[in-house]
């Protein structure tokens, strides 16, 4: 099983529910929790489109 090194961004409150990201070498992991058990997978051109499109 990977361990992933979650990050979330320095405006989210503590307590309050987030998105982590926690990157790879050819994808990003999106939860909303550091130990949620969902963990949703894309590539790194998919997180980009993503970003750029908000």
């Amino acid at each position: 099983m990977t361990t992933h090194t979650w990050r979330k961004s320095t405006y989210c409150q503590e307590g309050e529910a987030c998105v982590h990201i926690s990157t790879g070498p050819d994808e990003v992991h999106i939860t909303d929790s550091d130990a949620a058990r969902t963990v949703v997978t894309v590539s790194r051109d998919a997180f980009t489109a993503l970003l750029k499109s908000l």
